[in-house]
């Protein structure tokens, strides 16, 4: 689901570590928020949102991974 991110304006971000230190490649999440992880680009947090259900971002993340 993608959102326009309003409605996570009082949530923390943080960047991945996988994320490069040079700008690019710059993923942020927010944790702590009940059944979904909002997901955007550090280098637009004005932009959308994509909301990935938390039973999906587990297995996400471990296929990531494995790549």
């Amino acid at each position: 689901m993608a959102s326009n991110g309003s409605e996570f304006g009082a949530v923390i971000w943080r960047k991945s570590s996988y994320s490069s230190g040079d700008g690019g490649n710059c993923v942020e999440v927010a944790d702590g928020l009940s059944g979904v992880v909002p997901v955007r680009d550090s280098k637009r947090p004005d932009g959308g949102v994509v909301v990935v259900s938390a039973a999906a971002w587990g297995p996400f993340v471990a296929a990531l991974k494995d790549c």
